[in-house]
């Protein structure tokens, strides 16, 4: 990805916060979403927001797995969905438990090593591809749901063939404990994670009103990072001693070279959540990963053109590249 940042907008928080605020994500009205709500097999519910390809016959099926807190309206997803119009491909969102606008039904949530839900998603969306003329499933993620997608594909090893044709991600953090740490310290701590804890322990609530005594409600609202947020609430919840054991066993990072499948792995070096140093080099990953490491962008940032800018660039470079395994 031969990315370039324009002048007027530098450094990795700009890039970052514009992006995700002011930016142009797609020409003409926003993309308009039929939803679906899928029943899980563990008596829960999943939303997952369509775009139904335009022309008939076989099409493609590009599958987005948004990030910490993201939805089908994130400026990526819409900017995504943009792109799938115009290639005439379908375009899928499938929303992470509790991310669709209502609470979900069981004690779980999401995190970001969640490969069983991945895994129950994409070979829902091949089987329904399948009944839909057959077109190839691509599939992308962007942060957490980035990094969840690349957990995936390790674990499915030669099997992933199954499901897509190739996988991408996107300011992905491979490494969750440097990101974490990253994350909850100086501006970051200020501005990113007030951010997130100020969704997260709303929804944590509700699911405590759901399933009194689930977690401590006084360390959860004690809580000013994301590492005591993970310890209180997210690991317990799905199945991880602690944060470390979560943080260590959810990220993709050391099972890179597993991988059987095209990947596209894409982060930008001044990324504010991600240290340059705890990306992967060419050396720790196998011969079916490409490591796309730009300079500049940000996190899910990479805007383009005069203020105040779009975000089509990203999508058109991931989507691009995943559409030649189509």
């Amino acid at each position: 990805m031969g990315y370039a940042a324009p002048r007027w907008l530098p450094g990795g928080n700009l890039q970052t916060i514009w992006a995700a605020l002011y930016a142009r994500r797609f020409n003409g009205p926003a993309p308009v979403y039929r939803r679906e709500r899928w029943n899980t097999p563990d008596g829960d519910f999943i939303d997952v927001d369509f775009v139904d390809a335009s022309a008939p016959g076989p099409r493609p099926l590009l599958v987005l797995f948004h990030g910490l807190e993201g939805s089908s309206r994130s400026h990526y997803a819409e900017a995504f969905a943009t792109f799938a119009a115009e290639r005439g491909m379908a375009f899928a969102v499938p929303h992470f438990r509790g991310c669709s606008g209502e609470l979900n039904l069981a004690p779980r949530a999401y995190h970001s090593g969640d490969y069983e839900e991945i895994d129950w998603i994409l070979r829902r969306m091949r089987e329904r591809q399948a009944l839909h003329g057959g077109g190839p499933v691509l599939a992308a993620g962007v942060s957490l749901g980035g990094n969840a997608l690349l957990r995936w594909a390790c674990e499915a090893g030669d099997t992933a063939h199954a499901s897509v044709a190739a996988v991408a991600s996107v300011c992905a953090p491979l490494d969750l404990a440097a990101g974490g740490e990253a994350i909850g310290r100086g501006f970051n701590r200020l501005v990113y994670t007030r951010m997130f804890l100020a969704t997260m322990k709303p929804k944590a609530l509700a699911k405590l009103a759901q399933f009194p005594g689930l977690f401590d409600r006084e360390r959860l609202m004690a809580a000013r990072d994301l590492y005591t947020f993970d310890d209180v609430f997210t690991a317990p919840l799905h199945g991880f001693r602690n944060t470390d054991d979560y943080w260590a066993r959810g990220s993709s990072k050391p099972h890179l070279s597993a991988i059987r499948v095209p990947a596209l792995v894409v982060n930008a070096l001044n990324d504010p959540f991600i240290p340059a140093g705890s990306l992967p080099g060419p050396g720790e990953v196998g011969r079916h990963v490409t490591l796309w490491q730009p300079a500049h962008g940000g996190h899910v940032g990479f805007p383009l053109g005069a203020p105040p800018g779009h975000v089509r660039g990203m999508p058109e470079s991931v989507g691009s590249w995943l559409g030649q395994f189509a």
